[in-house]
């Protein structure tokens, strides 16, 4: 189960919306989603969280780039809102690289069934290729000091596991507008 919301700072404080991300597929369209909630450029900032596997912080200051921070890449990424903040930008992949497509099809010739050598089954009956750690880390990801300028450090961001958007929303001084979205 997943849960959304936009907060976006206004000169009055900060205001809050819980969103519906069906219609999201694209870091894009996040980006035009939090850029919608604030009329005057303000900073918005997405949660994303899925039931205390991970959490995701986007934030939008305007026209700027968004910030993205990941709490756990490799969670994430099994999740489809997860693959939206996961771009190649900050997986550190080039997406004009023709590796990259070698990576993600497999064109090595194997017979249905049969695995290539590469292959392996973990515990879980999982395969993975060598090398799929380094293509997305477990661990946090991004900018760990995108909330550093409204009072929540890299360290205690990182910190943050289970009720985290709870931690920051307080930290922020935005508890009491979250709540009433949750």
């Amino acid at each position: 189960m997943y849960f959304a919301a936009l907060l976006a700072r206004t000169e009055d404080g900060w205001k809050a919306s819980d969103t519906e991300l069906d219609d999201v597929e694209t870091l894009s369209d996040l980006t035009d989603l939090a850029r919608e909630a604030t009329v005057d450029d303000d900073t918005v900032i997405v949660f994303i969280e899925q039931e205390d596997a991970w959490f995701g912080l986007v934030r939008v200051d305007g026209e700027e780039d968004p910030r993205i921070y990941v709490s756990d890449a490799a969670a994430a990424a099994r999740s489809s809102y997860g693959e939206i903040l996961l771009t190649d930008e900050l997986l550190g992949r080039d997406p004009e690289d023709p590796d990259v497509l070698e990576e993600l099809v497999d064109l090595d010739g194997t017979e249905d069934g049969e695995p290539d050598q590469e292959t392996e089954v973990e515990d879980d009956g999982e395969e993975s290729t060598p090398g799929d750690s380094a293509v997305v880390p477990a661990g946090p990801l991004g900018d760990a000091g995108v909330l550093a300028d409204l009072g929540l450090s890299e360290k205690d961001l990182m910190a943050l596991d289970t009720d985290a958007l709870a931690e920051i929303a307080d930290v922020l001084g935005a508890a009491d507008v979250l709540e009433t979205v949750q």
